[in-house]
C-alpha cells in the first residue's frame, strides 16, 4: 500500500525528532567474521542493540 504524501511527512518529522541513525562501513575482506555473523541475525538492529547494552552494564 503506498504511503500517502501526508504519512510520509508526518514520518519524516517524527523521525527527525525523535530518533537519530549511525552508518558503518564494513570491509568486506577484513570484516569478514563480522558481516557473517549480522547476516545469521534476525534483527540486525536488536542484536547490535542488545550487545551494545550488554556492554554499557558490564562497563557499571
Amino acid at each position: 500500500m503506498p504511503v500517502s504524501e501526508a504519512q510520509y511527512r508526518a514520518q519524516k518529522k517524527y523521525d527527525a525528532s525523535h530518533t537519530k541513525q549511525f552508518q558503518m562501513k564494513l570491509h568486506l575482506e577484513n570484516d569478514k567474521d563480522i558481516l557473517e555473523w549480522l547476516e545469521k541475525q534476525p534483527s540486525k538492529q536488536g542484536a547490535v542493540k542488545e550487545l551494545i547494552r550488554k556492554q554499557i552494564r558490564e562497563e557499571k
